[in-house]
């Protein structure tokens, strides 16, 4: 049994490493739910009373690595562990609520022989609430290393694998390897979780696919992802192998989280360009739907422990290197800045822009000074080792044009550097500069402004009155890294721009004190508000409510392995069941059929939308039963409609959405009384015309009653944003007149007032009733917006509420969306299955023909498989 107890993180204070700092717990809202039938991990019913109250609610927190330092004497032979409070996940805990359980799932840092990991994993447990996930070194290579570091990281910022020097090209290997240690992570999520109680938050690139077989597990786990860095635009993301299977696996989470609106746009970029799926904003909140599911996009960069950088310049040490550094920089302004050597942070661009500086304004030469402390890179290859030859030439280059003895304007701190002296660092530094090509988030701009803001002992340290001075700073930071957009007063730079980096340090150093003041201010004032605890509090916040309509639906499981996803109903909308359908049907004596046509009977993305004669034939069977009416009830005109459908004499047929109506073949057309003066054409077609010249890919489709704009074809970020806008402007121009402006899919679309599928559907029924045509069996199917409108009129018309006997009702959509319909299903091939089957019954005889006939390929006159056409 997992020990719920955690180490507080005020206990490890020792050495310089192990620096105390103060935690604050806020109040966290719990979202209620009704519990599901879920089994446990151990097989026990989820609903026991017995066995939920002896358990507290947990968030398991889920990375590559666990917040944990592990060392092993060689004396001894004894492991030795303790928190690593540098550690993010460890600061999180601060932003939860005392009456919640963390544990932590993740690798160690150092091998364990496999003969010690039994005993390593229950120490961890016991003592620090971790859960270490043991990879074999040879995996551990493959997916971190290879796949994570070699592949993926280098794509996610923007860099194609087009040269084998600078990235490795896609192995399928490790891929199959990132797969692989993605499932022995769940394997340990499985170790500890409670999956009706608990919430799992997985962070970064590392384990996106984690979250499919998590689902798979459960399919009501509460689940939530935090991507640390950048995610690319959809063009680079596109060249991704296996961008389906990684985009797809986030789709399994319940609310998913980026640092700038910039990542989650591009995220849902790819979701519309790749899989065809629309996003809206609800009520503040960016929400994505997808099968039945409302996947929730949080936009929120992550913050720094205050009281951690607090504790480290109040340190002993800190005062120390406080004084040696203002003795060593004395008279001196210093620019600071802080990077891991990968070829994304752009140091040696710093170091040229310090070069030009320098030789612009050689008065600041012996004034000025550039430390650039280096850590330690994260990766290893090609491109790190020459970007640290670059950063060294550069260096030396610059200290020989510029420097003399007793004055060198660039300093490379090129060791590990403690958490003190770099504190120590950050508070004397005149300026920082973050330079970088592509990062994540990047926090050294904040530590740098709490540091500058100080501590009494930092003052005292530096013999500074802070009643009589008020703390100062300036930032350059590049356009290109995610704490951008909340530095408002920080120098934005282009770092490829020499010249212009250059002039923003320049700016920077002769800005006045009182600029420096108040761009400190601002600064300090979003950074202390927005700190870690109120990051990981306002995360949780959101997946909660996120979560709180887990149990009010119903789940099913959709495909195999990496292609695992969920489909999530409402328990009164269910799949309409053949046999159930074909029983209403044969007991009845009195149908009405209305069925929908692009979608329905014809795939949507289907360039022959002629019917087929398989389905002509039923279509026939179902017309020359005395007891059916049926009606094709479209948005086409009745001129193809026409054509199409010749061959079948006693079919009714509702065109331009109910505005022509021909109730058999040899019956003439009804156009409608509602619409009568068509002027409004003369207002919008010009408006649509417009749009249509500015968006490529777009047409204008004319009908005698309604005009059409079509954006299927369209680049799908601008179709739906020109949509957007066409709707505005068209309701705009058309406001006094007797028109409506609506969207459906792919189509803007404007039509007389009162026409719409709803009204044939009670047209139609309301003349069999008053024909005395009591209907006992109604069947509506269709696909899109504008078919809602029928299942609305089939189960509320005021002809069908005043029968004594309330007739069978079936109104289907063709698709796993939100509906109004009651039943649904999956596609156009089993609306003709389903048809078929019903053909069957009012003629027998179509049995034997489907005996000697493939009734697949006789559905079918084209391929209509589509990318982005994804269930």
């Amino acid at each position: 049994m997992v020990s719920s107890s955690c180490i507080s993180l005020t206990e490890l204070a020792s050495g310089d490493n192990m620096l105390s700092f103060p935690q604050t717990h806020s109040a966290l809202l719990r979202a209620k739910t009704v519990p599901g039938n879920i089994l446990d991990v151990d097989g026990n019913d989820g609903n026991s009373d017995e066995h939920s109250s002896k358990l507290r609610k947990k968030n398991i927190l889920v990375a590559s690595f666990l917040p944990v330092h592990a060392q092993k004497d060689l004396v001894s032979g004894k492991w030795c562990f303790s928190f690593d409070e540098d550690s993010l996940l460890l600061q999180m805990k601060d932003g939860f609520s005392s009456d919640t359980d963390v544990f932590y799932v993740g690798s160690l840092k150092v091998d364990v022989d496999s003969s010690e990991q039994d005993e390593v994993s229950q120490r961890l447990q016991e003592e620090f609430n971790c859960v270490p996930t043991f990879l074999p070194p040879d995996l551990h290579k493959k997916f971190y290393h290879g796949f994570c570091k070699q592949y993926l990281w280098p794509l996610f910022h923007y860099m194609l694998p087009i040269f084998s020097d600078y990235g490795n090209r896609f192995d399928r290997l490790q891929w199959q390897a990132y797969v692989s240690a993605n499932m022995k992570f769940v394997d340990k999520i499985m170790e500890v979780i409670n999956p009706e109680e608990d919430y799992v938050w997985v962070h970064d690139y590392h384990l996106m696919i984690l979250l499919t077989f998590l689902r798979k597990r459960f399919l009501r786990v509460k689940l939530g992802f935090f991507l640390h860095g950048p995610f690319p635009s959809s063009e680079i993301y596109r060249t991704l192998p296996v961008r389906n299977e990684i985009l797809k696996a986030l789709l399994n989470a319940d609310l998913i989280g980026f640092h700038t609106y910039d990542y989650a746009r591009h995220f849902l970029s790819c979701c519309s360009r790749l899989l065809g799926l629309d996003y809206e904003s609800k009520r503040g909140y960016i929400g994505l739907e997808y099968l039945g599911r409302t996947i929730y996009i949080k936009i929120l960069a992550v913050g720094i422990h205050m009281g951690r950088l607090e504790s480290a310049l109040n340190h002993p040490s800190s005062s120390i290197k406080f004084k040696e550094i203002s003795e060593q920089f004395k008279g001196k302004k210093v620019i600071l800045g802080v990077d891991d050597m990968d070829i994304f942070k752009g140091i040696s661009l710093k170091l040229l822009a310090m070069e030009e500086l320098l030789q612009r304004y050689p008065e600041w030469l012996g004034k000025l000074v550039l430390v650039q402390i280096v850590n330690p890179a994260r990766s290893t290859g090609k491109d790190v080792e020459e970007e640290k030859r670059e950063t060294y030439t550069t260096a030396e280059r610059v200290n020989e044009k510029f420097g003399f003895p007793g004055y060198e304007p660039v300093i490379l701190i090129d060791r590990y550097v403690p958490l003190y002296e770099k504190t120590a660092y950050y508070a004397l530094a005149e300026c920082c500069i973050v330079n970088a090509l592509r990062d994540g988030m990047n926090l050294m701009p904040y530590k740098y402004i709490v540091c500058r803001q100080g501590t009494p002992k930092t003052d005292e340290a530096l013999e500074m009155a802070s009643d009589d001075c008020l703390p100062t700073s300036t930032l350059v930071v590049s356009e290109f890294i995610g704490c951008s957009p909340s530095l408002s007063g920080a120098i934005r730079v282009n770092p490829w721009d020499i010249s212009g980096v250059a002039d923003a340090l320049y700016s920077a150093i002769m800005m006045n004190d009182k600029e420096k003041e108040l761009r400190h201010e601002k600064h300090y004032r979003y950074i202390s508000t927005h700190d870690v605890a109120y990051w990981a509090r306002s995360f949780m916040q959101d997946l909660e409510r996120a979560c709180k309509d887990h149990y009010s639906k119903f789940c099913y499981g959709l495909g195999f392995g990496v292609d695992f996803r969920i489909l999530s109903l409402s328990p009164s909308f269910r799949k309409l069941c053949i046999a159930d359908i074909v029983s209403a049907y044969e007991r009845t004596s009195q149908r009405v059929i209305f069925l929908d046509y692009d979608g329905t009977v014809v795939p949507q993305y289907s360039i022959d939308k002629t019917p087929s004669p398989k389905f002509i034939r039923d279509l026939n069977a179902l017309c020359s039963d005395p007891k059916n009416i049926v009606f094709i009830v479209s948005g086409r005109g009745k001129d193809s409609l026409s054509d199409w459908f010749a061959e079948c004499e006693n079919l009714g047929i509702a065109a331009e959405h109910g505005y022509f109506i021909r109730w058999t073949r040899e019956l003439e057309w009804e156009t409608s009384t509602l619409a009568v003066d068509f002027g409004w054409k003369r207002a919008a077609e010009p408006v649509m015309k417009l749009y249509t010249e500015t968006t490529d890919g777009s047409y204008i489709e004319t009908k005698e009653s309604a005009l059409v704009w079509h954006h299927q074809y369209a680049d799908p970020d601008f179709g739906t944003c020109q949509a957007k806008e066409l709707l505005d402007h068209l309701e705009n121009v058309l406001a006094n007149e007797p028109v409506i402006v609506m969207r459906g899919k792919n189509i803007v679309e404007v039509k007389p007032q009162g026409l719409s599928k709803g009204f044939v559907a009670e047209k139609v029924l309301s003349k069999m009733i008053s024909d005395r045509q009591v209907p006992d069996f109604v069947m509506c199917i269709g696909d899109d917006r504008s078919d809602e409108d029928m299942f609305e009129s089939i189960s509320s018309a005021s002809c069908i509420s005043e029968l004594p006997v309330a007739p069978e009702i079936f109104a289907c959509t063709v698709g796993q969306k939100p509906s109004r319909a009651r039943y649904y299903l999956d596609h156009s091939v089993d609306v003709l299955t389903m048809l078929a089957a019903l053909a069957k019954v009012s003629d027998p005889t179509l049995e034997a023909l489907a005996q000697v006939s493939d009734p697949e390929s006789e559905y079918f006159n084209a391929d209509y498989s589509s990318d982005n056409n994804d269930v």
